[in-house]
């Protein structure tokens, strides 16, 4: 059996519902989006462990696991660990591991609550340390983003990715390229795009719903972007779209990630508002004449599915973006898409000054079909469906063990792998070495 197997006479109840131990390279207080949304639904009828990435500290000791819980029945786990461990990642994450594993162990503040759960992965660099610890009855990878591509990434994280893929027993990515991707990996991959919160953002189209002091005094019209400002945004053409439109206001909403603030374009009519909360985002997206995904083309928008652009939609504006891959394949003519910067600024002033009322109609109908409700009930349908056919495997596979004792002529079934259930390979963790 390998170190990531499930142990011998290990057996869980493969009930409709289950707990989730989550990977997560993201704060749970960051942007509200993909992980927050589907989670907090998920957690409606299972508990949800969302373990982060660990801060280091240079007055912390001895390392600690600090557990609140944020949203109802989501408990947040933030590993505390001391400064000396930011250049060994892997004994940080086995610390981690160990902390893990107290605090839902029977003497751990989470006892019982996490027994027979699934593992849910949104990054893959913990994987050889965690795929296996937790006597987790399946593994779930969610890619949202090639972060392989992102700046600063690891260089050996498509290694450890290569772990996770061998090791899930279902795959789920948020892009429709990611999907493509993926599945040259895994038999067993899904695509889930964006979904929406559609009543949340349709406040945005309610009379009532007051605008914020800082967007309500700026000249129109008003373009306006709400997310991270990260490497993924084109600077150039914001530049350009502001110096085209003096008469006019860029408001960007969200917080400055992996980019130094002091280089961002700078211009009379181009306002970095800074983050706010997922509650107050539909009083933005009133003020918006326009909606802006002004993504520039590179390796880190390669595959990216922007969440917003449902949301958007679901306020019941205009919205112009860059040729991002994935926004052309699943929202064009929703979406007017701009092929250079030139035309990106055109189509912005176009759409402004005319906005066409039949594709808001339809972008209306695109987000009340794609719930997160929705996706949450097909994401559970699968996992259920992957981890019995893991756990049958395996019975299968125990069974071929013993036949020669109860008869000689006794074949297994077919679909037996020999002893080694499906998303149980490979395991960094007894010492062995990340597979390419």
């Amino acid at each position: 059996m390998t170190a990531h197997a499930r142990p011998a006479g290990a057996s869980h109840p493969f009930a409709s519902d289950f707990p989730l131990i989550v990977q997560s390279h993201l704060r749970w207080d960051f942007v509200w989006q993909r992980p927050q949304q589907l989670l907090s639904r998920m957690a409606e009828s299972a508990p949800v462990l969302f373990v982060e990435e660990p801060v280091l500290l240079d007055d912390v000791l001895s390392e600690r696991l600090e557990i609140t819980e944020p949203a109802p029945n989501v408990y947040r786990a933030v590993p505390r660990l001391p400064s000396y461990l930011r250049e060994d990642y892997d004994r940080a994450i086995a610390d981690i591991r160990v902390l893990v594993q107290r605090a839902i162990g029977p003497r751990g503040p989470l006892a019982g609550k996490f027994d027979g759960a699934v593992q849910w992965f949104y990054t893959p660099m913990p994987a050889p340390a965690m795929l296996g610890a937790f006597n987790e009855r399946g593994v779930v990878y969610d890619c949202m983003d090639e972060l392989a591509q992102f700046r600063f990434a690891p260089t050996d994280l498509p290694d450890r990715e290569r772990l996770l893929l061998d090791n899930a027993d279902v795959v789920f990515t948020g892009g429709h390229r990611l999907y493509l991707s993926k599945s040259r990996y895994h038999d067993n991959v899904h695509f889930f795009g964006c979904g929406v919160d559609a009543a949340h953002f349709a406040q945005a189209r309610s009379a009532a719903t007051p605008v914020p002091d800082d967007v309500a005094s700026l000249r129109g019209p008003v373009f306006g972007y709400y997310g991270v400002i990260d490497e993924r945004l084109d600077y150039e053409l914001l530049g350009r779209l502001a110096a085209a439109n003096p008469g006019a206001s860029i408001a960007m909403v969200g917080p400055v990630v992996k980019v130094d603030p002091r280089e961002l374009p700078q211009a009379e009519n181009l306002h970095w508002l800074g983050q706010r909360a997922y509650a107050d985002l539909p009083r933005y997206v009133k003020a918006f004449d326009v909606c802006l995904m002004p993504f520039a083309l590179n390796e880190a928008t390669e595959y990216i599915n922007p969440t917003k652009t449902l949301e958007y939609m679901a306020a019941g504006k205009p919205i112009v973006s860059t040729a991002v891959a994935d926004v052309v394949h699943n929202f064009t003519p929703v979406v007017r898409v701009a092929q250079s910067q030139a035309e990106f600024v055109e189509l912005a002033a176009r759409v402004a000054a005319a906005p066409d009322p039949e594709l808001i109609e339809r972008g209306l109908w695109m987000a009340q079909e794609a719930t997160w409700e929705s996706i949450v009930t097909r994401m559970r349908s699968l996992i259920l469906d992957a981890v019995t056919s893991a756990a049958r495997d395996q019975a299968a596979a125990m069974l071929a063990d013993v036949a020669p004792a109860r008869s000689e002529a006794w074949e297994p079934a077919a679909g037996s792998n020999g002893g080694s259930p499906t998303g149980r390979v490979a395991a960094a963790a007894a010492g062995e070495e990340l597979s390419a």
